[in-house]
């Protein structure tokens, strides 16, 4: 899909769909609208009428211009009540528009530009871009092409002033959509596709792409640094596990933040087997494919602060190499871990990893991970929990979430949680009783930072979409990219 920008007025706009945008407290009568209205002698105002159009939040209709403007047809998309708005209105109502454009067939399509005090033109169309790219998202690699693909939007904007600003919030907008999908489509691959060494080669061609430093670890080098725990979780697969590591390293940064990711390709649970909803476990990587896409982002935005990437790529399988229920394994840092549940692995993976992005001496540490079906249960598919050890880490992701529309919910981390994972016979237990799973999984993660300032997204709700609830406008079923987004903006809100 490419993007152009052009200072053509709307209702003289040449292309297959025109989309107006129509806050609920407005109709047809401000800004784009009302002069398309008027270019049509009121037909779109008498349309929206018959067709009962209130302006719900991505509610689309269709008006066919017949010849009497230059755009083949008008695509009106509700705002809802402006005084509620906000970037993600604009979000979802542009994926919402794309959507309903690519059941059109509508090659060619362009979106005027509005008005949403007090965000910039950059932030808007940065929204709008984002909302385009990820509407328009299919996963379609393994099918026959679809028709329906959009190519070219046009973004019209009103004066040569305002066009440098879309200009620059369209290219924010293309990388950090662009970014959501590639993490999108590593979640949305088969498993027999997707495996350690190959999510590895994955990264290493982004690690040159991007000009990032990049090391990989197999299963001989895990043994000479000490990390059993990963080696327990990936001993029963034929494919063996990895740990990938990405630096952006750009001059004179101030601060280093490390991501890691838990990247379990496949997980069946090992020996203490799922039972159900196996076909989904490919999305079990999904926090070590927003740790890649992050990190392809990272230098087409010029992101101030060295970043180090880290990710604990496994698959979780049987065998009689696999993980036992009651095995006690030594994480990296020294503690001792009893696994007594194989089907809690992504902390015990996690434990390596982190306490590997330890010695890379970051100022903060935040992991991404689908830890728990506590965190669904407790947040349905609708938001991301977030535990951390330090409040001013914490509310600057919750922010960084709230511009990039991506729904975080902070959960607490109370000592006593803690209690419930020690081990007697070891440091600590892998699983502990079943209320609270979701901070007591985060707790357990907290014994490998160090110390440092650091922070849990456990974005099991999030991640992957397997029923319609937590779908949207720009988010269908499958892998959602989850993360990415967030995790932009707050490196870029702070150097």
């Amino acid at each position: 899909m490419e993007f152009v920008t052009a200072s053509t007025a709307p209702e003289s706009t040449s292309c297959d769909a025109l989309v107006v945008g129509i806050f609920q407290d407005a109709g047809p009568t401000e800004g784009a609208a009302g002069r398309v209205d008027k270019a049509l002698g009121g037909l779109l105002a008498a349309s929206l009428a018959e067709e009962r159009f209130d302006g719900k939040p991505a509610k689309t209709t269709v008006l066919h211009t017949h010849g009497r403007i230059p755009a083949r047809r008008i695509i009106t998309v509700g705002l809802g009540p402006k005084a509620g708005a906000s970037l993600d209105t604009l979000r979802k109502g542009a994926a919402a528009a794309i959507a309903r454009a690519r059941e059109l067939h509508a090659g060619h399509v362009a979106f005027p530009m509005i008005a949403l005090p007090p965000h910039s033109a950059e932030l808007i169309t940065q929204a709008r871009v984002e909302g385009i790219i990820l509407g328009h998202y299919r996963f379609a690699k393994y099918k026959k092409p679809e028709d329906g693909e959009v190519t070219q939007v046009t973004l019209l904007v009103g004066n040569h002033e305002q066009a440098k600003h879309v200009e620059d919030g369209r290219a924010r907008g293309l990388i950090t959509g662009e970014a959501t999908v590639f993490a999108r489509d590593l979640v949305n691959e088969p498993p027999n596709q997707l495996f350690p060494e190959r999510l590895a080669e994955i990264a290493h061609d982004i690690a040159k792409k991007a000009n990032l430093k990049y090391m990989v670890f197999d299963p001989d080098a895990l043994e000479a640094l000490g990390m059993r725990a990963i080696l327990a979780v990936g001993g029963g697969s034929a494919n063996p596990p990895r740990l990938i590591t990405l630096e952006y390293a750009p001059p004179r940064a101030k601060r280093t933040v490390a991501l890691v990711g838990k990247g379990v390709c496949f997980d069946s649970g090992g020996i203490n087997i799922k039972t159900s909803d196996l076909q989904w476990m490919k999305s079990d990587m999904a926090g070590g494919a927003a740790v890649i896409a992050t990190m392809k982002a990272l230098s087409a935005l010029r992101i101030p602060v060295r970043v180090f990437g880290v990710v604990a790529a496994v698959e979780n399988m049987l065998s009689g190499r696999a993980a036992k229920p009651g095995d006690i394994v030594r994480a990296m840092n020294g503690k001792t871990i009893e696994i007594n549940n194989t089907d809690a692995e992504g902390r015990v993976i996690l434990a390596d990893a982190l306490a590997y992005a330890v010695q890379q001496e970051p100022d903060e540490i935040v992991d991404l991970a689908t830890l728990t079906g506590s965190a669904i249960v407790a947040l349905g598919y609708h938001a991301a929990a977030l535990m951390s050890n330090t409040a001013a880490l914490a509310d600057r992701l919750l922010r960084a979430a709230e511009t990039a529309g991506e729904r975080i919910w902070q959960l607490p981390l109370y000592e006593e949680f803690l209690e419930d994972m020690r081990s007697p016979i070891a440091d600590l237990h892998n699983s502990g009783g079943r209320y609270g799973g979701a901070e007591k999984g985060a707790i357990f993660l907290r014994e490998f930072v160090d110390g440092r300032p650091w922070a849990h997204l456990d974005i099991a709700p999030t991640a992957f979409l397997e029923h319609r609830e937590g779908t949207g406008p720009y988010l269908q079923k499958g892998g959602t990219g989850f993360g990415v987004r967030t995790l932009l903006a707050y490196l870029s809100a702070g150097s």
